[in-house]
């Protein structure tokens, strides 16, 4: 009898490790050039999938090989199907394991690709954990758990639960609209009614986090930035209109001065990083001032932190061009009427 026990076990452990040699076998060729075949395709899904099957292939053939190698142990009915189970959970739980991993790496993939349904986090990691509960259902059924007490349990339990995560719920639900809406992305730039604005982050559970310029960030409950007013500079494109208020002296020739302010944002419009080479600059007077004829200057940027950088550029190139073209820039002036001050006694 002992005899026979020792050569069961060695045939079992025999099948064990051929089951990893064979694991090994395939994760070097077959997968591989799986791997290979994959990176001549133009879609990203079949390099992800080949290259978790890769990570998981010696494993899942080893739980092969000891699902056999059970039958030769000579164990008791109790005994196979304890260890069929712990096979079953082991294999199950790395095959939705790596499910969540791809879904993962898509997500990663697609949010460079700057789709929209990527970019917030929110919606991977909704569907990882609806991954994650099926793979888990899986499990209790075959343990023979019933799962229709679990979800009737759940759905008593759900209006207690409603109404003590009332405002988290609130945020996760408010967080999905403004996702799906897409009136506002990750990497837009937008400033709200409150006053905050800059680059938006992420679109969370219960946050939005947008960064601001000087590097902060601001954490924005979702559904209070559902309700707010907000500014998209990103909507209906990205480009917008650069205003630069200036002003020259009475005895300026108008004419002129216009021809030379918009020879010189023509230029920032082609050598400043951030203009629209193709836009033509222009200028609109306005206003008789007390010491200077105003006037806006109309150019523009391809983004909105663009606009910092070519104002500054604009104001100094326009400065160093009136001064070699006579053109003043009035300081502010105040006349004193002498007469009316100090009238002239009789």
């Amino acid at each position: 009898m002992g005899k026979d026990i020792l050569i069961n076990m060695f045939v079992a452990s025999v099948i064990v490790v051929l089951s990893w040699i064979l694991g090994v076998f395939l994760k070097r060729y077959f997968v591989s050039h799986m791997q290979k075949f994959a990176k001549t395709t133009k879609t990203i899904w079949d390099d992800v999938i080949s290259a978790e099957v890769k990570r998981w292939i010696v494993m899942w053939s080893i739980l092969a090989g000891v699902g056999i190698a059970l039958v030769f142990i000579g164990l008791n009915p109790e005994q196979m199907h304890l260890g069929y189970t712990i096979v079953y959970i082991v294999f199950i739980a790395s095959l939705f394991w790596g499910i969540v991993n791809i879904v993962d790496k898509l997500f990663a993939y697609y949010r460079q690709e700057d789709r929209f349904f990527a970019k917030s986090s929110l919606f991977a990691n909704v569907v990882k954990i609806v991954i994650i509960l099926l793979g888990a259902l899986l499990i209790l059924n075959h343990l023979g758990i019933s799962i229709t007490p679990i979800l009737t349990t759940l759905g008593i339990g759900g209006l207690a639960v409603a109404l003590a995560l009332q405002e988290t719920l609130s945020n996760l639900f408010a967080g999905m609209y403004i996702a799906l809406d897409n009136q506002v992305k990750v990497g837009d730039y937008i400033k709200l009614d409150s006053g905050e604005e800059g680059y938006v982050e992420d679109i969370g559970w219960r946050v939005t986090k947008i960064r601001q310029l000087p590097n902060n960030t601001v954490l924005v409950p979702n559904s209070k930035l559902a309700q707010a007013k907000i500014i998209n500079y990103e909507l209906p494109s990205s480009d917008l209109a650069v205003l630069v208020q200036v002003g020259v002296h009475y005895d300026s020739d108008l004419e002129k001065v216009e021809k030379v302010t918009c020879e010189v944002g023509k230029e920032v419009m082609q050598t400043v990083s951030g203009g629209v080479p193709d836009f033509e600059p222009f200028i609109r007077y306005h206003t008789f001032g007390d010491f200077s004829i105003n006037f806006t200057v109309i150019l523009r940027a391809k983004t909105f932190v663009d606009r910092y950088l070519i104002t500054h550029e604009f104001i100094k190139r326009l400065h160093r061009r009136y001064r070699e073209e006579g053109i003043v820039i009035p300081f502010p002036i105040t006349a004193i009427n002498y007469t009316q001050e100090n009238p002239v006694e009789s």
